[in-house]
């Protein structure tokens, strides 16, 4: 890293830790007297693991706990291997190309019933009624106000296989429309909203941070966000570790859990920061940049992964009873369910 990255690094983390890290305290504080850095290495051998991870032009937590310095005194470090397109991010996880990877819960659970060895670790992000996973826009002048009316339409989303394709299809159903006279068109987030402006798409689907240039163009209206379709149960967008690695690295796995956890509880706790680190990273305009939420301590429920295999089971994406909600993920490298993380 360089002197104005480690630079920027240590003034976030002197800011975070004089406003309290509201959202870390209680567990850091009880665990930090538990497990010293020099315990961590002496468990994992002495050695620092390096973790083989993609450098994408997006925000993640990695990235944001590499910064804040939580990767410091631990067993491991991230090995930052270059741009990695998103659809190949959770099959070069299975494949143990790279070692972890942050996706949708229904690509998770596709490749696992493929028969890829990996295991979702880390919760990743939540939905909330004041800062949704994606929202759904329309121009001011379209005639599109429910799911019925997008019969005939062009929908540009981000990807197939994920969120914004199985959230909305069973939201569409549900409220009368025949999901197959819908048109879908894979938009990235960035451009969507130029999409539907210059009418190539009909709506646009987009996740933070870009949906918030979405949100104040005066041309755009936003129908919904996900939180009105499930109330945040298809938001969660986890971590997953490759299982060769987990087996080989189990401490490793731990640090790279615990420092997510603490990056997570910090974005909640500082959303301001959060956004400023975000459009420094991505080149945006402050003010377009929409907030993250993240899951408390970044612990697993099974909820939102049995939404998504029931989803997939109905939509005949996955054998029923194929794979079950354990077969999915594990809470067992996350010390802050026992509240000994450091």
């Amino acid at each position: 890293m360089g002197t104005r990255r480690d630079a920027l690094s240590k003034l976030l983390f002197i800011s975070s830790a004089s406003l309290g890290l509201a959202a870390c305290s209680r567990s850091d504080d009880t665990a930090s007297s538990q497990t010293s850095p020099a315990d961590k290495l002496a468990q994992n051998g002495g050695k620092i693991v390096p973790f083989n991870y993609p450098d994408n032009p997006s925000f993640d937590l990695i990235y944001l706990a590499d910064r804040l310095g939580y990767f410091e005194g631990t067993s491991t470090r991230p090995n930052y291997i270059g741009k990695v397109a998103a659809p190949q991010i959770i099959p070069l996880v299975g494949t143990g190309d790279i070692h972890f990877g942050a996706r949708m819960v229904p690509l998770v659970i596709s490749a696992i019933a493929a028969g890829a060895d990996m295991k979702v670790i880390a919760a990743g992000s939540k939905t909330l009624q004041e800062a949704p996973h994606m929202k759904y826009f329309v121009r001011k002048d379209s005639a599109i106000r429910t799911p019925k009316d997008l019969e005939g339409k062009t929908i540009g989303f981000n990807s197939f296989g994920a969120c914004a394709e199985f959230v909305s299809k069973t939201y569409f159903r549900e409220h009368g429309a025949d999901v197959s006279k819908i048109n879908f068109l894979v938009v990235p987030d960035n451009q969507n909203e130029q999409a539907v402006l210059s009418k190539n798409v009909d709506l646009a689907i987009i996740h933070p941070p870009h949906s918030g240039g979405a949100e104040a163009n005066p041309e755009l209206l936003r129908l919904w966000s996900d939180y009105d379709l499930d109330r945040g149960l298809g938001g969660m967008s986890p971590y997953s570790v490759n299982g060769k690695f987990a087996r080989e690295n189990p401490q490793a796995v731990r640090d790279v859990v615990t420092a997510i956890a603490k990056a997570g509880n910090w974005v909640n706790a500082h959303t301001d920061e959060a956004r400023q680190y975000t459009a420094e990273r991505l080149g945006m305009d402050l003010k377009h940049v929409e907030r993250y939420a993240y899951v408390d301590d970044q612990i697993i429920t099974e909820p939102p992964i049995q939404y998504y295999i029931d989803i997939l089971e109905r939509e005949g994406k996955l054998q029923p009873g194929k794979v079950s909600v354990k077969d999915v993920y594990t809470n067992a490298f996350n010390p802050f369910i026992k509240g000994t993380a450091a």
